[in-house]
């Protein structure tokens, strides 16, 4: 238990800091309507169209911060706030799940080996946490073989989330790009720098997920090693 709360603690500090910096930025530049009037959906859908791609449609979805990218049906999946807010939050968000849709479009790396690994990790990780708790007990028994199963799910889902990293800076990237050469949707240099900020630290977010994630492959695979060493 030492070895956890040492690998954890570090990890759930920081991400309760990311989290409320993540969410007082967000909160503060949803306040800050852009000069250019434009609305969340107005800004994807004329990044999607100054990158051609006219396969994808813009949506609105239910909830706080559940905008995604969907690659199955090409969708741009924009909660409530960001579709119809006309902030300079709402055009940073609206325009980085564009970002995921012009990595689709031009076949990004990352995105295709992401994608490829959701239907495996989807699998991991609803069973995980069973798995994990069914392999310590056993392990008391001198029976490694089902927490070995958890570790290596662990490992799929922090390969996944290192994987995201790329991905999610990359498409933060195209969208900052995208929004300072658009003076019809960003006006000011003020403007730009408030939605790097804000995409800045959704970034982080992910970040902070995939420490955790490493850090609890850590701890379960040190278990493992202690007790195989002890057979």
């Amino acid at each position: 238990m030492g070895t956890y709360l040492i690998l954890i603690i570090p990890v759930l500090l920081i991400s309760m800091y990311v989290q409320w910096r993540f969410r007082n930025r967000f909160s503060k530049y949803a306040e800050m309507q852009l000069n250019s009037g434009m609305s969340g959906k107005e800004v994807a859908e004329k990044m999607l169209q100054d990158n051609g791609i006219y396969d994808v449609k813009v949506m609105s979805t239910e909830g706080q911060l559940t905008d995604h990218y969907n690659p199955a049906n090409k969708t741009v999946n924009l909660s409530t706030d960001v579709y119809h807010g006309r902030s300079v939050a709402a055009a940073a968000v609206a325009a980085h799940e564009c970002g995921h849709a012009v990595q689709h479009a031009r076949a990004y790396t990352w995105l295709q080996l992401r994608s490829s690994m959701v239907p495996v990790v989807s699998i991991s990780s609803n069973l995980l946490q069973w798995v994990l708790l069914v392999g310590v007990v056993l392990l008391m028994f001198n029976n490694p073989f089902v927490l070995g199963i958890g570790v290596i799910g662990l490992f799929l889902v922090t390969v996944f989330s290192f994987i995201t990293l790329p991905v999610e800076f990359d498409a933060s990237n195209r969208a900052l790009a995208w929004l300072k050469n658009n003076n019809s949707v960003m006006q000011t240099a003020e403007e730009n720098k408030q939605a790097k900020d804000a995409l800045w630290w959704a970034a982080m977010t992910y970040v902070v997920a995939a420490l955790g994630a490493l850090a609890n492959l850590l701890y379960y695979a040190s278990m493992l090693f202690a007790g195989r060493s002890r057979d």
